[in-house]
This record gives structure tokens, sequence and C-alpha cells, in this order.
């Protein structure tokens, strides 16, 4: 990893190792959807699970990213991809990130036709049936995040410090060729780095230090966005913690170029980062001061979702019997 691939704190940036995962789901769903005779396609990506930021990855470091395939549904496949790093100076390895990602296969002829996947072998019956319920669980939940599809993040004059207001952030971006697929469609790796980098800045602005990614709730992409097109990655705090701060992000898109088609809501997710003093060691994050009835609401879905993740990391860390 280089120079410029650092964040302001002297790691990888968490938006480039976000790529590089995709990068590599997509590789890898690609070359699987192409494997039987048939139609010719290209695998795109439909949802990211929660990815974990396990440790930091250092500039000068060796990246290691490896895919494989977990599951295959009738339209859909699911991929594991795990990121090691290497210090080529002493050998030592270490985990850095662990993803799941949900890719579809779309035709080369008619992008917005979706084939059907080659079934993927399991060595066991229960890689299967464990498969089928993550892939129910992601639909369901991407069922639900539909509702939000209307929300947009509105400027607030003079807001005060600690609020929602006072750290939202956007950025817009205008999708060049460098972005996009050889069929003119934006690479998700691409949309997630830009993601990243709208939530840092709002983390930033909330608790005034550094900041890292600490993991990333389930990206859903919920519709294709072409070259040509203006998008506008929009972020807000949503939840704090005592050491850690929830920040929504929401990615529309607007076909300027394109008057038949209006401005839609193309991506969304939820980003969690940390505080870091100088040492980089864990710092007390200043607590959300929510105004508005539905600022507060987020607020508590956002402190349900932190709950249930602790829970879960709790019943992880416990010994088995």
């Amino acid at each position: 990893m280089r120079p410029d691939d650092a964040n302001v704190a002297g790691n990888v940036h968490g938006g480039t190792i976000l790529k590089m995962i995709e990068e590599a789901g997509a590789i890898i769903s690609t070359r699987h959807c192409n494997s039987q005779n048939g139609e010719r396609c290209v695998a795109a990506l439909a949802r990211v699970e929660r990815t974990d930021f396990l440790s930091p990855m250092c500039i000068g470091e060796v990246a290691h990213v490896s895919a494989e395939i977990t599951y295959t549904s009738k339209h859909s496949v699911e991929v594991q991809v795990n990121v090691m790093s290497e210090n080529i100076l002493t050998g030592t390895k270490k985990l850095t990130n662990k993803a799941t990602l949900w890719y579809v296969p779309l035709s080369l002829k008619n992008v917005d036709k979706v084939l059907e996947v080659p079934p993927v072998v399991y060595s066991r019956q229960e890689q299967e049936e464990e498969g089928r319920k993550r892939y129910e669980a992601q639909k369901l939940e991407r069922m639900e995040t539909k509702w939000r599809n209307g929300d947009i993040v509105q400027p607030v004059p003079n807001p005060e410090p600690n609020t929602v207001s006072y750290s939202q952030s956007s950025l817009i971006h205008l999708v060049g060729p460098s972005d996009c697929t050889l069929h003119g469609f934006v690479h998700g790796g691409v949309t997630m780095k830009l993601m990243d980098e709208v939530a840092g800045i709002v983390a930033a602005r909330h608790c005034k230090t550094n900041i890292v990614t600490a993991s990333v709730d389930a990206i859903n992409f919920h519709d294709k966005i072409r070259k040509g097109c203006v998008i506008t990655i929009s972020g807000r705090m949503t939840f704090t913690s005592n050491k850690s701060m929830e920040i929504e992000v929401l990615v529309d898109a607007d076909p300027v170029v394109d008057n038949s088609q209006k401005r839609y809501r193309a991506a969304s997710a939820f980003f969690t980062y940390v505080s870091l003093s100088q040492e980089g060691k864990s710092l007390p994050v200043p607590q959300l001061v929510p105004e508005t009835e539905d600022e507060k609401k987020r607020f508590e879905e956002g402190k349900g979702r932190y709950l249930q993740m602790k829970a879960k990391r709790q019943g992880q860390a416990e010994p088995q019997p």
C-alpha cells in the first residue's frame, strides 16, 4: 500500500480497502456466472453485509485479498472476502477485514436482464441450508430499507455543535469513464469509497479528532448508476455510544443528460466510526443531541442496532461448552 492510500491518521483509507474487497468479489462472481455455456454476463454488486475492520493496515504493507463463493440462489451469488496485511520486512501477517457480498448476473446484451446463476457444489449439505437462511435474511433486510428511499438530508443554517445538522455533509461527484465498468455503470467499489469518505467527514466534524472506520453495516445498492450521472453522497450522524458513532450515508443519482429519468436513490448504508488520540488510542465521543422527532427516532433505531451488535459480539466471545 502506498502513501496516496493513507487517511489522515496514516493508515490505509477504509474506502480503499472496501474498493479492493468489491473488486475481488466482482471478479470471482463474474467468472462463476460465465462458467457454463449460455448468455454472457457481468456480476453487479447488489449488497454488502456488515463489514468489520478488525485491524488497521499500514502504508508499506502488502494487501492479500482472497474471495470464495459460499452460496448461490437462482439469481444471486454470495461471496466471502478476507483481507490480510503482510509486513514484508518481518513476514508478519494479520487479518484486517472480513466481508460478505451479494452479486447478481446482468446480461451483456441487456443490462436490465438478470440471468440465472450456475449452482455451486457444496462439500456439506449444511452449507446450503445455512446459505439459504442468510439469503432469506438479507432479502428481508433489503425490503425494509426501501422505505427510506424518499428521505433526504437538508442543510440547516447556523447549527449548534453536537447536533445532527452541525456535522452532516455532502459530496457531489460527476461519474466519469474511470469510475465505470466497460458497460458504463459505476463500480460498486467506487461508490463505497465515496460513501466512506463522506462518513469520515461527518465523524471528524462531530468529534474533531482522528477517526477510523470500525465497521460498515449492510450497504444496499438499490439501482445502477450510469456514466454521466451526477451523484450526491450525503451523510448524517444517527447515533453515538460512549466510544463510537453511527453515520447514515445516502447516495442519490441525477441523470442530467437524460430528461426522461428523475433523480433516484442508488445506495444507502450505515458506517460506524471511532475517535482516536494522536497515539492511536480510543477516545470518548461527544454525545449526539437529536433535535427533531425524526432525529430522535433515528437515534433510537441506531441504539437498537448498536445493542444488537454488542450482544452478538459478546455471544461470540463466550467460550463454547
